[in-house]
């Protein structure tokens, strides 16, 4: 039920004149999840994740140096993992809202890892201070609150986690855009460069990921198996 309801409210708050203005801190929480994709899938494959920025405006900007393990692949799904990071994270937080026992690890786990990141990669003044008051929050829950609390805590983050991904389709179907003043290629624009195929293909593929993560995440929570 909580599902349908976050995903109903988080529709219309969009159609709305201060509705962005409402979700906003949870733009920025996306932003997070996707920059941190960046740097992690960066050292997953063998590079250097140095910092990340998120802007007030909802953009944000991962830096990460050195050879990544496959070459020209491995910096494409270093460049997908940034918009598929969201995806993935809501789909976790789904599957683990279902069960109570669950709901406190992942709350504890994602306000712990919220926390040590502005401690380790974040490095603007903004999104530190955002980021932080997230993880103290999150923290705070798994720890004191009630199982149906963090349940709907968890769902409702990930329902946001989902959104995210919507509120950037224009960024997804574009070659590039700026970034604190400065002009990138988008994450799609740079798996067409070491792979094939034109962005607008990959950003498409990204969005239909999305949805089938998001139907199956959805269908799994309400089977009750």
């Amino acid at each position: 039920m909580w599902l349908s309801v976050f995903a109903l409210v988080t529709i219309v708050l969009w159609q709305l004149p201060g509705g962005r203005l409402i979700l906003y801190p949870f733009t920025i929480l996306g932003t997070w999840f996707h920059e941190m994709a960046h740097g992690l899938m960066a050292m997953i494959l063998g590079g250097t994740f140095h910092n990340l920025e998120i802007f007030p405006n909802g953009s944000g900007l991962a830096r990460h140096s050195g050879m990544l393990i496959f070459g020209g692949i491995g910096t494409a799904m270093t460049a997908a993992a940034g918009p598929v990071g969201p995806t993935v994270a809501g789909s976790i937080f789904m599957a683990m809202s279902r069960k109570r026992a669950s709901t406190g690890f992942a709350l504890f786990l994602l306000g712990a890892m919220l926390i040590l990141s502005v401690i380790f990669w974040v490095r603007s003044l903004f999104g530190a201070l955002i980021i932080l008051a997230f993880g103290v929050i999150i923290l705070i829950i798994a720890i004191k609150g009630r199982s149906g609390l963090k349940a709907i805590t968890l769902q409702f983050l990930a329902v946001q986690a989902f959104a995210s991904v919507y509120l950037s389709i224009d960024y997804l179907f574009s070659s590039g855009g700026v970034i604190g003043l400065k002009d990138f290629q988008s994450d799609t624009a740079m798996i067409e460069q070491n792979l094939f195929l034109p962005y607008w293909f990959w950003g498409g593929l990204i969005i239909v990921f999305s949805i089938i993560m998001f139907v199956a995440s959805v269908r799994y929570v309400y089977s009750g198996k």
